[in-house]
């Protein structure tokens, strides 16, 4: 599996268990990510994207981002898309 870099955590609002991620590069819904910290590491599946509260299937380069987490993510944690070589 290859991966590559698409964003980086910028925000955890934990309560919610929803990451911040500036993105600096292409993302959609149904993509698989590898949150890759120094304390994080783990794959998601994306199920939703939501830029200011609205939904939306993608987003591109210089998008700030908020994804549902399925565990904790920190601060400055990659945020890398997963793709079948």
């Amino acid at each position: 599996m290859a991966e590559h870099l698409v964003g980086t955590v910028s925000h955890y609002w934990g309560r919610l268990e929803v990451a911040g991620i500036e993105l600096s590069d292409e993302l959609e819904v149904g993509d698989t990510i590898h949150i890759l910290g120094h304390t994080s590491d783990f794959t998601q599946t994306v199920d939703s994207i939501q830029i200011e509260q609205e939904t939306v299937e993608s987003a591109k380069a210089g998008h700030s981002i908020g994804v549902k987490m399925n565990e904790r993510v920190r601060v400055r944690d990659q945020v890398l898309v997963v793709t079948p070589d």
